[in-house]
């Protein structure tokens, strides 16, 4: 079976408050963005072996951009073994992910990954979870793996697990995205917020024209990041001289992305850095 993991930017994000347990509340828009991975998932029908650990019943192997760290700490992998505690009857599994969505970027790609590996697991082996459930297990993998089990515009509140639908078609819209060799921490991120309320809610901002998003929606990692990088600040700069109506970062980065009334070629502007346009057509 094989299904392909979109990604997400954040149309405004605003972080609001620190809270008790350390994470921070978060205000923000969640819109899909038809950026892909490729996963696929088959049945392993070799047993284990008594020298093998539980933890294959899931291997995964990667292609495509690269992706730091313990393959067995991907939310692919942690997405069968959550499903395998409660239905231990489940076969072992082999899991292929090209990644297309590029990483540290902002663009929710392993939640994303890990959010479908749950959803294809349900339907391939039958185990009629309902989306509640499905969602239920997904908030257990990140704060923003919840999107993904169905990724429609969404209002996001608390650290991002809390969703109500935002009724928003940019489908008029062509987006471009770059991403910078420049990973940025999120950690590091967080460590330069000083969390506040904004005067205006980024869902009521995003129901204005696009046109008069400049000025108001805002995400409030940049000004802290862009003093980090001013690269980034300047590849913003950049697409809005290439004639984007709006622009921003998205997450706590280090992808950019412009709002454009027409196509855009990006690859030339910014040379060496992972650049992608296509239209904004929602499902």
């Amino acid at each position: 079976m094989i299904t392909h993991p979109i990604a997400k930017i954040n149309l405004g994000l605003n972080v609001v408050e620190r809270r008790p347990d350390g994470y921070h509340n978060l205000e923000t828009v969640f819109f899909p963005v038809p950026i892909c991975d490729e996963l696929e998932v088959t049945i392993h029908h070799s047993p284990l072996t008594t020298h093998q650990s539980p933890v294959n019943d899931c291997e995964l192997t990667l292609e495509g951009i690269a992706i730091e760290g313990d393959v067995q700490k991907n939310l692919i992998v942690r997405a069968y073994q959550l499903l395998k505690e409660d239905h231990p009857d489940m076969p072992r599994v082999r899991a292929r992910l090209k990644k297309g969505i590029p990483t540290q970027a902002g663009m929710g790609g392993g939640s994303s990954d890990g959010a479908y590996m749950l959803t294809m697991l349900n339907e391939l082996f039958q185990l009629h979870l309902t989306k509640e459930q499905l969602c239920g297990y997904a908030a257990r993998l990140g704060a923003d793996c919840t999107f993904f089990i169905d990724p429609q515009p969404q209002y996001a509140e608390g650290i991002g697990e809390r969703l109500s639908p935002v009724v928003l078609n940019l489908s008029d819209w062509y987006i471009g995205v770059v991403r910078p060799d420049m990973p940025v921490s999120t950690k590091e991120a967080y460590s330069l917020i000083k969390p506040k309320r904004p005067l205006r809610n980024c869902r009521d901002i995003v129901m204005q024209p696009v046109e008069t998003w400049r000025d108001e929606l805002i995400n409030d990692f940049e000004e802290g990041v862009f003093q980090l990088h001013p690269e980034l600040a300047e590849v913003k700069q950049r697409l809005y001289d290439l004639g984007a109506v709006y622009a921003a970062m998205s997450g706590s980065g280090s992808a950019i992305f412009g709002l454009f009334r027409e196509p855009v070629e990006l690859e030339s502007s910014f040379p060496d850095m992972f650049t992608w346009c296509a239209p904004l057509k929602q499902r």
